[in-house]
């Protein structure tokens, strides 16, 4: 692979591991509002939008209901509960490696742009990126993760042929695609991608050792 100049990043699963941080924030919300989880509260609901993730753990779309939780989770997880959240091993090191070889970062994740913010603070990573895009960045909130990555690419004037995405998911793969950008699965997520997963035509990476190495040519 050519080394691409824009490296555009996912963040949970990715950068970061936020389950801890997270699923404790949505128990402490069900538990505020007197609401029973209709599904198990593990690292498999992590990644989509948070209205979709309620949704998915109250079985049901009213709106009130899915209000309430997000307000009694955003209370607990913007105040004190993202600090639960660690950087996967190597990762400050990665990005350092990556800014110091001239490449220019992105960051853009389903993730509210609040507690994106406070993390990035929380880790001396905010410096780092040139641009952090999230879904609720924009008025009116984008749709999705593809229209999220489309609006980077044509704000910040990126070629296609010169950036790449870094995710854990196959929904980012799915994104990057729509976006004709390279994809780069980080297998050390909580993407739950499986080798009988894996598009042949997605670069892999195992540890974020190995994907520096992919990302400045060295693979």
């Amino acid at each position: 692979m050519s080394a691409p100049r824009h490296i555009i990043f996912d963040l949970d699963g990715t950068l970061i591991d936020s389950a801890a941080a997270i699923l404790a924030g949505y128990r402490a919300a069900f538990a505020a509002c007197g609401v029973t989880p209709a599904r198990a509260l593990d690292a498999s609901i992590i990644g989509p939008p948070m209205a979709e993730i309620l949704r998915q753990l109250t079985g049901q779309s009213d709106s009130s209901t899915i209000e309430k939780l997000a307000a009694a989770f955003k209370a607990g997880y913007d105040s004190t509960g993202y600090l639960q959240t660690r950087a996967y091993p190597g990762i400050d090191e990665l990005l350092g490696a990556l800014r110091a070889a001239g490449r220019v970062l992105h960051l853009a994740t389903n993730k509210r742009i609040v507690p994106t913010r406070l993390i990035l603070d929380h880790f001396g990573w905010h410096d780092h990126f040139d641009a952090i895009y999230a879904l609720d960045l924009f008025t009116p909130r984008l749709a999705d993760k593809t229209s999220m990555i489309a609006r980077l690419l044509a704000d910040r004037r990126i070629a296609a042929n010169d950036a790449i995405y870094v995710g854990d998911r196959a929904e980012d793969a799915q994104a990057a695609t729509a976006n004709q950008l390279p994809f780069a699965a980080a297998t050390w997520g909580y993407g739950c991608l499986t080798p009988d997963m894996i598009d042949a035509r997605w670069h892999t990476a195992a540890t974020p050792q190995a994907l520096a190495r992919l990302l400045l040519g060295d693979a």
